[in-house]
């Protein structure tokens, strides 16, 4: 590839460290020297916040999307009014309507081929809520955008957790766990596993959604009766190396865990929480199922340390990093399954090779 990925990067709430992460990130100059940065969003917020935390100038190239962008500066999209108020720490219906406009943006220069990959600052999902935003969060919004199912999974080096159901109240759950949802997911993440981190036979854990996986039914029915079919029936006809159910304290305590490529969790607290106890600084939100690339940190605006200079930027920055990694794995497997030589296995051949 002859281009250099150009990374579409939006600035999240403009009160909460997503000015921060992002200029604390795109402060190495070796980032620009990988991919092509461009930030949705305005310079004279990203001024606003740089004079906040006194963090060093950051020369930036404003353009009018990512057509126009530079390849080796940090561009700019101006998305908002010079004069919007900033208010640190607070969500406000200004700086909802600053992240849904810096979004809206970004997405249709992804729409457009102008950015190859997204990378999403936290939102407030209470202040962005409008008749334009009617969503839980980027995950259902970008999947209205774009089709296809949306599987949230978090990242960290070999550490891959999906969950079946997302961001809906616990006490809907249970009825949410049904066989073609489970199916589904694990289907996506199967794929996502071989296509987006290049793994060729992925191991899936799966796990169960009552305490000690029901204990074989006593603590409850959905392990029997919906859990383990699908299991079953993925093993012997879609030939999917999945496992479980797993009690989800007893896997992770004992790290058996690390064993599996990915771990299919029930429900989102089920997942995150081990994660971001095992990966809270470095892990990444990325949403697999997706035909676009969209990663973003695994924190939200962080609205109580906001103008102190102690966010950490460690998230987002590998954010960037595997949205670029994902992108170039999707187009490697691209031009490998449309070559029908694609794979030779030489241990079939002799020693010169014939």
């Amino acid at each position: 590839m002859s281009e250099k990925i150009k990374v579409g990067i939006t600035q999240g709430d403009i009160n909460g460290i997503g000015y921060e992460i992002i200029l604390k990130s795109l402060s190495d100059p070796r980032l620009t020297e990988i991919c092509t940065p461009i930030i949705y969003g305005s310079s004279k917020v990203a001024a606003y916040h740089r004079k906040a935390i006194d963090f060093q100038t950051i020369s930036m190239n404003n353009i009018r999307s990512g057509d126009d962008a530079h390849q080796k500066r940090i561009n700019i999209v101006n998305c908002l009014e010079d004069d919007i108020r900033v208010e640190l720490g607070k969500a406000t219906e200004i700086s909802g309507n600053a992240a849904f406009k810096s979004l809206e943006r970004a997405v249709s220069d992804l729409k457009k081929n102008a950015i190859h990959v997204l990378v999403t600052a936290p939102i407030c999902k209470k202040a962005i809520q409008s008749n334009n935003f009617e969503f839980p969060g980027h995950t259902e919004y970008l999947a209205e955008c774009f089709g296809g199912e949306p599987l949230m999974m978090l990242v960290n080096g070999d550490l891959r957790i999906g969950v079946v159901t997302g961001h809906i109240p616990l006490k809907y759950v249970a009825g949410a766990i049904i066989k073609e949802r489970i199916n589904q997911k694990i289907i996506i993440m199967n794929e996502s596993l071989k296509v987006d981190f290049n793994i060729r036979k992925p191991r899936i854990a799966v796990l169960g959604l009552n305490p000690h996986a029901s204990d074989e039914g006593v603590i409850g029915i959905e392990e029997n009766e919906v859990i383990i079919p699908v299991l079953e029936t993925l093993r012997n006809q879609d030939d999917i190396m999945v496992f479980g159910p797993y009690s989800a304290d007893g896997l992770f305590g004992s790290d058996k865990y690390k064993n599996f490529d990915a771990i299919l969790a029930m429900y989102h607290d089920q997942g995150l929480a081990p994660f971001k106890t095992l990966a809270f600084n470095s892990g990444v939100n990325f949403t697999a199922g997706l035909p676009i690339v969209r990663t973003s940190p695994d924190h939200g605006t962080a609205f109580d340390i906001v103008g102190q200079n102690i966010a950490n930027h460690e998230s987002f920055l590998a954010a960037i990093y595997l949205s670029i990694d994902i992108y170039k794995n999707r187009m490697e497997y691209k031009e490998l399954t449309s070559n029908p030589l694609q794979r030779v296995d030489l241990s079939t051949m002799g020693n010169d090779g014939e």
